[in-house]
């Protein structure tokens, strides 16, 4: 058993090496019936005269091939806004699409044997890593020396990790054309499914899914014996596979628009946006029940929900960011920032981007109804920059990459707009709360140690007092680490729940709400 970690560790190594190295192989030449391919009839003939120069050249890296299409797409398009010849401006992005369709050689030769290599083997080696980690063990704040490792104490190995996770990101949202040979080894399983070519979005999905899947294994193994971290973590891993990467695939072999049954606005932020809604308008009765249920689902389901089991039904499990950081993020969560200044920053930001969210929404459903005369294009121009400051950025090379650096859940806590809608409801309206027995509590601090969310449990449990707070997402983790079974999570009568008492704390005097024991 001794080496079974390190021949995991390594497999998964040199196969994220081997995957990182495949960027720099493999060729691209494009050719007539390559362009035509990969962009619009409209658009071929003008694409054909001004990448006339890459036309019949072979390239043997995806970066010159994807560095030359830009320069000329870019001339081309720049010259014309000089002109101030908008209207002939092509603002599709086609860099992505014909690099893909041009690529020949090693790598577009060899996907499936490729794919068994970097990401089956790298899950592989995972998998042999994690599977001789030991039952979670409590009673001390270093009993599992997370302070005195480089990968979870922001040492240079969680700087490593932290990076390459952002690069990745940012190449994923802006610059996909840079790692197309990624893209291909996919293609045998979009192909399975759907019977379409993967985007660079399946790609994303697939490695997603793996993560979670194959670190919930992680979290089966070091929980073991504790049902209600089981169950949880085998739910994240069933909706995360199922409604999230499954069933939408089968549903485009149908003909059918792709949709995440799970997905609920106003983290879905595009679900009411004119082209999401035409599609399911034209998609007969599968495509009108997508729209009602959706709907069904805001304004019913996530305040019953809520009511009845808190956030924890929808965050901890059910949600796909959440299944990721529950996962693929637990060995970060204790650097989640406990201070004050962060709860306030914190309120602040993820209630502003809620705001946004809606303000977005019923600018985008006025503007729909008005036939686009109310607003014009100012919707078009919210959604970009919605777009690129919260759900590209934020959520994903914030929410993810910084991972090693804040903990693993920075983008439920600081910018998840359902995050602020759910705990709203929670705070207020729920029967959910965590009980605390204060004669038990030993001040060891583990609970607010291993905190995601930054919540100062252990000041709850030495008052015995209940945590009610809009942010806690039910994960249970502090239950589960306490030695001594102070923390128990609950469903009980909304009366008795908490009353407000002031407090002090420095130079700031601010309220909070204390939990009167019924």
């Amino acid at each position: 058993m001794k080496y079974i970690k390190p021949i995991g560790l390594t497999l998964f190594l040199a196969s994220l090496v081997f995957f990182t190295s495949l960027l720099f192989l493999g060729q691209f030449r494009l050719t007539d019936a390559v362009l035509q391919e990969a962009v619009s009839e409209e658009h071929y003939p003008i694409l054909k005269e001004e990448l006339a120069p890459m036309i019949g050249e072979t390239y043997d890296y995806n970066f010159t091939f994807a560095s030359d299409f830009n320069a000329y797409f870019g001339a081309y398009n720049d010259r014309l806004r000089i002109e101030g010849q908008y209207e002939k401006v092509i603002w599709d992005d086609y860099a992505f699409s014909v690099t893909k369709a041009a690529s020949i050689g090693f790598v577009a030769d060899n996907k499936l044997l490729l794919l068994l290599l970097t990401i089956v083997a790298g899950s592989l080696g995972v998998l042999l890593y994690v599977l001789p980690t030991p039952q979670h063990k409590t009673g001390g704040l270093k009993q599992e020396g997370v302070y005195h490792s480089s990968l979870k104490s922001r040492g240079w190995v969680g700087i490593v990790v932290g990076t390459y996770l952002i690069a990745f990101y940012v190449l994923l949202y802006w610059f996909a054309e840079y790692i197309t040979n990624w893209v291909l080894l996919a293609d045998p399983v979009s192909i399975a499914l759907s019977g379409n070519q993967a985007s660079k979005w399946f790609m994303y999905g697939l490695i997603y899914t793996l993560a979670i899947l194959v670190m919930g294994v992680r979290m089966f193994r070091k929980y073991r014996g504790n049902k209600y971290q089981t169950l949880r973590t085998a739910s994240v891993m069933f909706f995360q596979l199922a409604f999230a990467f499954l069933i939408p695939e089968i549903l485009v072999l149908f003909n059918k628009p792709w949709n995440d049954f799970k997905h609920i606005w106003p983290l879905d932020y595009t679900f009411f946006f004119e082209y999401r809604v035409e599609n399911m308008l034209s998609s007969g009765a599968i495509g009108m029940f997508m729209l009602i249920w959706g709907i069904l689902l805001v304004i019913i389901g996530v305040p019953l929900m809520s009511y009845f089991y808190g956030k924890r039904w929808y965050c901890s499990w059910v949600c796909g960011c959440g299944g990721l950081a529950e996962t693929a993020g637990d060995p970060f969560r204790h650097l989640s920032t406990k201070s004050l200044k962060a709860w306030k920053i914190e309120r602040w930001m993820v209630h502003g981007v809620l705001v946004f969210a809606v303000v977005m929404t019923a600018m985008t459903i006025a503007n729909y109804f008005a036939e686009f005369t109310l607003l014009g294009d100012a919707t078009g121009v919210v959604h970009q920059w919605y777009g690129f400051l919260i759900s590209a950025a934020f959520a994903g090379v914030i929410g993810v990459g910084f991972y090693p650096f804040m903990g693993n859940r920075v983008w439920c806590r600081y910018g998840c707009p359902l995050a602020a809608y759910i705990g709203i409801v929670q705070r207020f309206k729920s029967r959910f709360r965590i009980t605390t027995n204060g004669g038990q509590c030993i001040s060891c601090g583990n609970c607010s140690t291993y905190c995601e969310m930054g919540i100062d449990v252990r000041w709850y449990a030495q008052r015995g007092q209940n945590v009610v707070r809009a942010s806690c997402v039910g994960c249970g983790i502090c239950a589960s680490v306490c030695p001594r079974g102070v923390l128990k999570l609950e469903n009980g009568p909304e009366q008795g729940r908490i009353t407000d008492i002031p407090i002090l704390t420095g130079n700031d005097s601010i309220t909070i709400h204390q939990t009167v024991r019924s």
